[in-house]
């Protein structure tokens, strides 16, 4: 059963049984939106890009991104940089997949973020999510919807963080501006 979540909202990656999540997957959609001009509806491609962004005690010490595709410790992967969106109609353009069993014990926090290397607003986005997927079931656990577009460049969009000795998710859906993740960092801060 999938949850719906609203920003701020958080969700345990506790399975019903008890037992704890081993792999999950942070999937990110969207479309270009259309654009009226003078020969009719046209839409134009826009290059989102998903990062993640791990940290310890407040401190970002890992990634994958479209430049690194996979975390220096191996538990963190970006499946590769999709450069238009609305390839998977409905599904994931770009994904990030994350085995909690392999994140080092001193990662506390994966950030996940959402820029427009392109410069495109999100008022020139549609259909824009990001959910969470049990990757060993394929099983949709909870999804973000990016709702109104605006004038901004990039999202903070969610967060998994470790409680106890389970992960717990936590939508975020903060706006924001820059290319990559690297100019969200400060913004980050805020959110941890």
């Amino acid at each position: 059963m999938t949850v719906n979540l609203s920003k701020g909202q958080g969700i345990s990656l506790q399975k019903a049984d008890g037992a704890t999540l081993t792999a999950v997957r942070m999937g990110l959609g969207w479309q270009a939106a259309p654009r009226r001009g003078l020969f009719g509806s046209r839409t134009r491609e826009i290059d989102l890009d998903a990062s993640a962004v791990l940290f310890a005690d407040k401190q970002p010490v890992d990634v994958a991104f479209f430049q690194q595709l996979v975390s220096k410790d191996g538990s963190v992967r970006h499946t590769g940089d999709n450069l238009v969106g609305g390839a998977g109609q409905g599904g994931d353009d770009e994904s990030i997949l994350v085995d909690l069993q392999r994140v080092p014990v001193h990662v506390n926090q994966i950030v996940f973020t959402v820029n427009s290397f392109t410069g495109q607003t999100f008022a020139e986005v549609q259909n824009a999510f990001c959910r969470l997927v049990d990757e060993t079931t394929g099983q949709e656990l909870a999804r973000y919807t990016l709702d109104g577009g605006g004038p901004y460049t990039a999202q903070i969009m969610a967060k998994v963080h470790r409680v106890g000795a389970g992960w717990q998710m936590t939508a975020i859906g903060t706006p924001a501006n820059g290319r990559t993740f690297q100019d969200l960092l400060a913004e980050i801060q805020s959110v941890l």
